[in-house]
C-alpha cells in the first residue's frame, strides 16, 4: 500500500463514501420521523448521526442528496414544519428500520410499510414510533447545506424538547444496554451489535 496521501479532489464521491462508511464505523442510527405541511408523514434512517450539545440538548444528522440527485423528504419536511422525532430502535427493530430505508413515493407512509404504530409525542406535530424504546422530540435549529450535487450532505441541528424513554431501558439514571441492544451501521449491508463490550477507565 502506498504511503502517498489521497487527495480528495482526485477521488469521486462514491469512493470517498466507501472509505468513510468502512472506516468511520460503527455509526449510530437516527431513525427520523417528520411530517410535511400537508400532513404526509415520513420515516427514514440516517447513520451520519451523533450528539452535538447537551446544554442545550442538540442532535445532528446529515441526509445526503442521492446519487441520482434526489433530496430526501426528511429535509423538505423539516423546512416546512421544523420538527422531527429521532428514535433509537435497537436490535429488535432492525428489520422495520431497514424497511424504512426503501425508496418509496413521496406520499407513501413508511410507518405502514414497515408495520409500525404512530403515537403522539407531547404537542409536536410529528408522531413517534410506538414500538421504539427511546425517542427524542426535536425542533429544528438550523440546516447547513454543503452543496446541491449528488452525495452532498445537509447537516441538521435538531434541539431536543421532549424525550420518551421506556422504563424497560431507562431507570431514570442509566440506560440498560442489555435491554436496548443498540445497533450501528458498518459498510455496505452490514450492521454491528453491542453484545461484545469492553471497558477502559478514562485517564485522570
Amino acid at each position: 500500500m502506498s504511503d502517498i496521501p489521497l487527495d480528495t479532489h482526485d477521488m469521486d464521491a462514491g469512493l470517498i463514501y466507501r472509505l468513510f462508511t468502512g472506516a468511520i464505523a460503527p455509526r449510530p442510527i437516527a431513525w427520523v420521523s417528520t411530517t410535511s405541511a400537508a400532513g404526509h408523514v415520513n420515516l427514514a434512517p440516517f447513520s451520519f448521526f451523533n450528539v452535538a450539545s447537551v446544554k442545550p440538548p442538540v442532535l445532528v444528522f446529515s441526509p445526503l442528496i442521492t446519487a441520482d440527485g434526489r433530496t430526501k423528504d426528511t429535509l423538505a419536511n423539516l423546512r416546512e414544519v421544523g420538527e422531527c422525532v429521532v428514535h433509537i430502535g435497537g436490535e429488535a427493530l432492525a428489520e422495520p428500520l431497514n424497511a424504512t430505508s426503501a425508496s418509496l413515493a413521496p406520499h407513501a407512509d413508511e410507518f405502514d410499510h414497515a408495520g409500525l404504530t404512530k403515537v403522539a409525542l407531547g404537542d409536536l406535530k410529528v408522531p413517534r414510533i410506538a414500538e421504539a424504546p427511546v425517542a427524542f422530540g426535536c425542533r429544528l435549529r438550523d440546516i447547513i447545506s454543503f452543496g446541491d450535487q449528488p452525495m452532498a450532505g445537509s447537516l441538521v441541528l435538531a434541539e431536543v424538547v421532549l424525550i420518551h424513554a421506556d422504563s424497560s431501558v431507562w431507570d431514570g439514571r442509566h440506560v440498560s444496554v442489555d435491554a436496548l441492544r443498540p445497533i450501528g451501521r458498518m459498510a455496505g449491508s452490514d450492521y454491528a451489535r453491542s453484545t461484545d463490550l469492553f471497558a477502559l477507565e478514562r485517564p485522570k
